[in-house]
């Protein structure tokens, strides 16, 4: 059975300011996504499963379709505010999207085997998906998950502020806990993140996630028990979000299993704000002229 591809592309791109998923960078008009596809397809992929928002979905399938067609088979899925709450209320004045953790789980009914989850808007390289791939084939299971992990220093934006998930890791490369840091920036020579106690200080070169995890589809129970518990703990927290780390150190934390953090080679670029777009676009055209990508991928 080939692994799928489940890609995050519900975000509302608020910093960015326009429909960032569906941007072009590559020569022919390619979008980000459509790297990330044509290397999980030469990777072995079987499936893209796209999260997506209902408003946009005839736009959105009207680009990838027919490129697609024929060529790695395709699923939609949409997340809406009310997904998978069984009957809780939406806390009155929330506007704000429940996170990528509430997205995996808005997949489960067309997800039946081992899966990798990927954004949108962030380049990963052809070595990850190899590496994914590789995991998802031969070692994953329901007491073993991966992380594709970067280094800290080279995911920064030079425009802005990031959200990473920082990785705490043991001899073995075996995630001992890793927490979502939604303010990460470069401040002189330190990387520092902010929360409600003021700065700490990171290393540069801690292992980070870009969302690039590995799934065993038994994760899919586990996620929906800890998303119901989160909405009663956040129900007057309006801007809580259920991020995918809290499934991954809920998994360590509990002793349920073991996340593998596997060491990336590829440069990680992506798209958080507008003043990124021209270096994602370079950087294409490098891979391109370097013969890594053709003119034209579809």
């Amino acid at each position: 059975m080939q692994p799928t591809l489940l890609i995050l592309a519900a975000g509302m791109a608020s910093r960015y300011g326009s429909m960032k998923q569906t941007q072009g960078f590559g020569p022919s008009g390619e979008t980000i996504m459509d790297y990330s596809i044509y290397d999980a397809i030469r990777a072995g992929f079987g499936k893209v499963v796209f999260i997506i928002r209902e408003d946009f979905a005839e736009g959105f399938k009207a680009n990838f379709e027919p490129k697609l067609k024929g060529k790695i088979k395709t699923e939609y899925v949409y997340q809406a505010m009310t997904s998978h709450l069984d009957g809780m209320p939406v806390p009155e004045g929330r506007t704000k999207p429940w996170g990528t953790g509430h997205a995996i789980l808005c997949a489960k009914d067309v997800i039946k085997e081992p899966f990798a989850v990927i954004n949108a808007d962030d380049f990963y390289g052809s070595d990850a998906f190899v590496k994914a791939a590789a995991f998802l084939n031969n070692a994953c299971n329901e007491k073993t998950y991966s992380i594709i992990g970067y280094e800290l220093a080279k995911t920064l934006s030079e425009h802005g502020t990031v959200s990473r998930g920082v990785c705490q890791v043991d001899a073995d490369n075996n995630l001992v806990s890793i927490k979502e840091r939604t303010k990460i920036y470069r401040e002189g020579d330190t990387i520092v993140y902010e929360d409600e106690d003021g700065k700490h200080e990171v290393p540069f070169d801690s292992s980070v996630s870009m969302n690039f995890w590995c799934f065993h589809q038994s994760v899919f129970p586990a996620t929906e028990k800890l998303f119901h518990q989160f909405v009663k703990d956040n129900s007057h927290n309006i801007k809580a979000e259920f991020f995918i780390p809290l499934i991954g150190d809920e998994f360590v934390s509990t002793q349920d299993g073991t996340i593998k953090v596997i060491p990336c080679s590829s440069q990680w670029f992506g798209v958080t704000y507008k003043e990124d777009a021209p270096v994602v676009k370079a950087s294409i055209d490098k891979l391109v002229a370097d013969a890594e990508y053709p003119s034209s991928l579809w």
